[in-house]
């Protein structure tokens, strides 16, 4: 890993309008990227601000963390002159986080020419598997001036 994730999310939303680039997700669940290659990406997620009425970890949140790890996946097996966007998401929940900070990597199952199909797996502070996501990524050429 030679950038700064910071710096490869900045070149991956290059040429998204700013007005978009200010309303990411990721930013209002404090989600903060660790490592981004095109083998694995990974970053941390705070339980705080992101519960369900009843004190736990949102389901939703995991959603969105395995999600935006997929979907970065996807686009760096991609390349530059393609895009990826979310197919299809499926979130397993195995245990309820209530405090700390949770942990998602994504790794490819598969990787080809229109579609990256990335494995997700969430972890609590203890390293306790809480979610176990596959999202499946089509991959298109990007549209000319876009």
């Amino acid at each position: 890993m030679t950038e700064n994730p910071s710096e490869q999310l900045s070149a991956l939303l290059a040429g998204v309008s700013p007005e978009i680039a200010e309303q990411q997700l990721n930013d209002k669940l404090g989600i903060t990227f660790v490592e981004l290659t095109a083998e694995r990406v990974s970053a941390v997620m705070p339980v705080k601000g992101n519960l369900q009425p009843f004190g736990l970890l949102h389901g939703g949140a995991n959603a969105v963390l395995a999600e935006s790890l997929g979907s970065i996946l996807a686009a760096l097996n991609a390349g530059p002159d393609r895009v990826a966007v979310g197919l299809e998401l499926s979130c397993t929940h195995h245990r309820a986080v209530t405090s700390g900070s949770v942990t998602g990597v994504a790794t490819p199952l598969h990787v080809g020419r229109s579609t990256v199909t990335s494995e997700i797996t969430i972890t609590d502070d203890e390293g306790k598997r809480t979610c176990s996501a596959r999202l499946t990524c089509v991959v298109r050429d990007r549209k000319p001036g876009a």
